[in-house]
């Protein structure tokens, strides 16, 4: 299973989560089976939004504690872990998930994205 793990602010727009998502898969030839992010944003509108018009369901990952390969302070003391995207993506991907992409930022800084492979005990 191929996860697309996506952070975002609450403000963000479908259009930002989309850029993230289209520059981390820029940067592999898998495409995902399914979104992840935190259990909270699954309803976000924009998630939702972005999720319907691609075809892909979206799973609540539980993120503390989740080693990830880059880290940002602000994201380490909200959430226990570096990145949420790739935190999300490695979550939902399950143990001995592997991250492929490493988190990117949209442009606006609004969204980022991460891209983890494994056997995807969550769907």
């Amino acid at each position: 299973m191929i996860f697309a793990g996506l952070g975002f602010r609450s403000a963000a727009p479908a259009a930002s989560l989309a850029e993230a998502l289209r520059l981390a898969l820029a940067k592999t030839t898998l495409q995902p089976d399914a979104l992840a992010t935190l259990p909270h944003k699954v309803t976000a509108p924009a998630l939702r939004e972005l999720a319907d018009s691609i075809g892909l369901p979206i799973h609540a990952a539980v993120v503390a504690g989740q080693h990830t390969a880059t880290q940002s302070p602000r994201i380490q003391v909200g959430f226990d872990t570096g990145s949420v995207a790739e935190a999300s993506a490695l979550a939902a991907a399950g143990p001995g998930a592997q991250l492929v992409v490493s988190r990117v930022v949209s442009a606006d800084g609004m969204a980022t994205a991460a891209i983890a492979t494994g056997k995807g005990l969550m769907l």
